[in-house]
């Protein structure tokens, strides 16, 4: 260690991640209550602080394989919090993350060891600090994501109908769509492909399911729906 930069104070860098699942068709978060003081008790996102020996990137990735188990997700920074009093115990500033995972990845018993549950985006209950404007930043993020990138797949199974499809992008944006003119939209999309395969759980008469096609979608990069 060094003697730079005695003069100035100390704080604490830490990470919280939003991590956004689709069910039943609803927009969730999973939140737990918070082992540690101060705060102890409260709902809280999930996060940890950021190790010597690793930056916020590199936290945020061991934080969410922690919590979820799972490699290689979807994941993007929503921005730095780093309001003096956003934390009683002591000066930390926290970045924030958002990630999607598909539900049904994810480990039950790992979500009962963290003790955390799936709520909807629309029924969260008052959070610790600030983490309640951390997940409608995160949210904001992601509306404005989906409109240029097909990222809504992330939270939805490999095979997926044409109506999951247009839930999901309600459920994100807290909006009712066309049936109509959804599905004229997605008929354009090359990379939206339809499969031989049906659905019979959703409807007796039975649904096509259709999957993402990744290689059809970067020789396609005008998508915006």
């Amino acid at each position: 260690m060094t003697a730079y930069y005695l003069e100035h104070q100390k704080l604490y860098v830490s990470v919280d991640v939003i991590v956004f699942g689709f069910e039943e068709n609803r927009l969730k978060v999973l939140i737990g209550r918070r082992q540690m003081d101060p705060g102890r008790g409260e709902w809280s996102l999930y996060g940890g602080f950021v190790a010597a020996d690793e930056g916020i990137d590199e936290c945020a990735e061991r934080t969410l394989l922690e919590l979820t188990g799972l490699k290689k997700l979807f994941i993007r920074q929503v921005g730095a919090f780093g309001a003096i009093d956003r934390d009683p115990g002591e000066r930390v500033v926290s970045v924030a993350y958002y990630a999607l995972i598909n539900v049904k990845d994810y480990n039950e018993k790992l979500r009962l060891k963290h003790n955390v549950e799936w709520v909807d985006v629309n029924q969260l209950p008052t959070l610790y600090s600030d983490h309640n404007e951390m997940v409608c930043q995160a949210l904001r993020r992601m509306q404005l994501k989906m409109r240029t990138e097909p990222i809504g797949f992330r939270l939805l199974p490999q095979l997926f109908t044409l109506t999951q499809l247009q839930r999901l992008y309600e459920a994100v944006n807290g909006q009712e769509i066309d049936k109509r003119n959804f599905r004229k939209r997605i008929k354009d999309m090359d990379f939206i492909e339809k499969t031989d395969l049906i659905d019979k759980d959703s409807s007796k008469r039975g649904a096509a399911l259709y999957r993402f096609n990744k290689k059809a979608y970067k020789e396609d990069p005008n998508f915006k729906l």
